[in-house]
């Protein structure tokens, strides 16, 4: 771990979160510009592991379609990450200012975030809060790629490990992390079923402002493919759709399975414009002053509780790593802004 900022310049803050800041930096020798994820050791006390953690799956992942950490300063107050910066803007904003978007924007979209998360499978890793805010662009060209961020909730897979701990955001979550039973590589699935959905009407499959019902929707997988939002939508499309957000976790498609479904290797995705009907709807139900307001564990924990779905459950997690402390009122996202947004005409 490098010591000192001797070959950076550091000049301006563009993401602040429960327990860090990011600011953007340009490399001196080369010009090349970085983010920087800065947070206190003194807001690490008893988080110690999950940020250890999150350098842990950092480090060791490498693809194309995942914000790289690049390297690591310590200071004697400060922890500092230093963040492939991406800057191509976030996903719902991109597809809300297109004139033109189809079925097969969306499976090459998807098929890119199942090449990444196939890839963090193989090797172990459970992403476990996968959702649209979490998923970039990697520059502001049409034909950029999408990268992945936010590792903070991620878990490496141990021999035998077990996964149970509440995490992830409520609309995103499987059942099978509400129904309090052990989960696998298959939530990320799930997780994946459900941006697919959002992506080809607009809207959630799940909802309600009652989040306990919320919650009931889940745990049945109780979702439709409404008229007429759904009408010009591909049979295949459903289908693709319906193979990931299965309840039965053991009957869920793999990130293998669903990369070879039709929808994805085949040419079944159509191309008729649906963007005025899909960025309405994104307009109405993601703003960002809504989709912005990630719950963290703690919603999940809070409501699990009203539910009655296990007491032991949320004790044994209320001291989670992932959850922000008592200074943080507002709805936040979970610990990692590894790469926040940033347009190039912020680096001026």
């Amino acid at each position: 771990m490098s010591h000192g900022f001797q070959g950076l310049n550091i000049f301006q803050v563009f993401a602040i979160g429960a327990f860090s800041e990011v600011v953007m930096a340009r490399e001196k020798a080369t010009g090349k510009m970085v983010a920087i994820k800065c947070i206190p050791k003194k807001a690490l006390k008893g988080k110690e592991t999950s940020i250890e953690n999150e350098i842990a799956v950092l480090r060791k992942i490498k693809h194309e379609n995942i914000v790289a950490l690049e390297d690591i300063y310590e200071s004697s107050n400060h922890l500092y990450l230093i963040m492939q910066l991406v800057s191509g803007g976030e996903l719902f904003d991109r597809i809300v200012e297109k004139g033109f978007y189809t079925e097969m924007d969306a499976s090459r979209l998807i098929r890119q975030v199942l090449d990444a998360v196939n890839y963090l499978h193989s090797m172990g890793i459970v992403h476990r809060d996968l959702k649209p805010e979490n998923l970039l662009y990697f520059s502001p060209h049409d034909d950029s790629k999408i990268m992945i961020s936010d590792f903070g909730l991620s878990k490496m897979e141990g021999t035998g490990d077990v996964m149970a701990t509440a995490c992830g955001t409520p609309g995103y979550v499987a059942p099978e992390v509400l129904a309090q039973k052990p989960y696998s590589k298959a939530v990320d699935c799930w997780s994946i079923g459900v941006i697919a959905y959002i992506l080809l009407c607009g809207y959630p499959p799940f909802y309600d402002e009652n989040d306990s019902k919320l919650f009931e929707q889940i745990l049945k997988a109780d979702y439709e493919f409404d008229a007429p939002y759904w009408d010009d939508i591909s049979d295949s499309a459903k289908d693709f759709i319906g193979c990931l957000m299965e309840k039965d976790p053991e009957k869920r498609f793999t990130c293998d399975q669903a990369l070879e479904h039709p929808w994805i290797a085949g040419d079944t995705a159509l191309c008729k414009n649906i963007h005025e009907s899909v960025s309405r709807q994104m307009r109405k139900n993601f703003a960002k002053s809504k989709w912005r307001q990630a719950f963290n564990a703690t919603a999940v924990i809070r409501h699990m509780r009203r539910l009655q779905l296990g007491t032991s459950f949320g004790s044994s997690i209320s001291s989670s790593n992932s959850v922000a402390g008592p200074q943080s009122r507002a709805p936040a996202k979970s610990q990692s802004v590894d790469c926040a947004p940033l347009s190039l005409k912020d680096c001026e």
